[in-house]
């Protein structure tokens, strides 16, 4: 069973900076893609940012410019930088690492608060 697991959450002031974590273990064979997603209280889930084997990377409108996803060392461990953070970027982030149905992490808290 893969497992996934993020790290780096926490309460940041407006315009603050941020660095989450992600790394998947597990009976692993090959780069898959990797993707952020958030849910703010009361809000549907959505994506953040997605890099693919290539490590092509996509991301939501309202991040472009400010969010920039990453692989770093082992293949199968990605980062999300996060800067100028906003109110509006407050949320539980979670990790997916794609193959087959996708396996999640258990997420991790974004507070942007003055």
């Amino acid at each position: 069973q893969v497992q996934v697991v993020e790290s780096g959450g926490g309460l940041v002031h407006p315009g603050g900076s941020l660095r989450l974590s992600c790394a998947a273990s597990g009976p692993i064979f090959k780069i898959r893609p990797m993707s952020w997603y958030r849910q703010a209280p009361g809000k549907q889930r959505e994506l953040v940012a997605t890099i693919s084997t290539d490590d092509t990377t996509n991301y939501g409108g309202s991040v472009k410019g400010r969010f920039t996803i990453s692989r770093d060392g082992p293949k199968n461990t990605v980062h999300l930088q996060m800067n100028n953070l906003k109110p509006e970027d407050t949320g539980v982030y979670s990790c997916k690492y794609v193959d087959g149905p996708g396996y999640w992490g258990q997420g991790t808290q974004v507070t942007v608060s003055s």
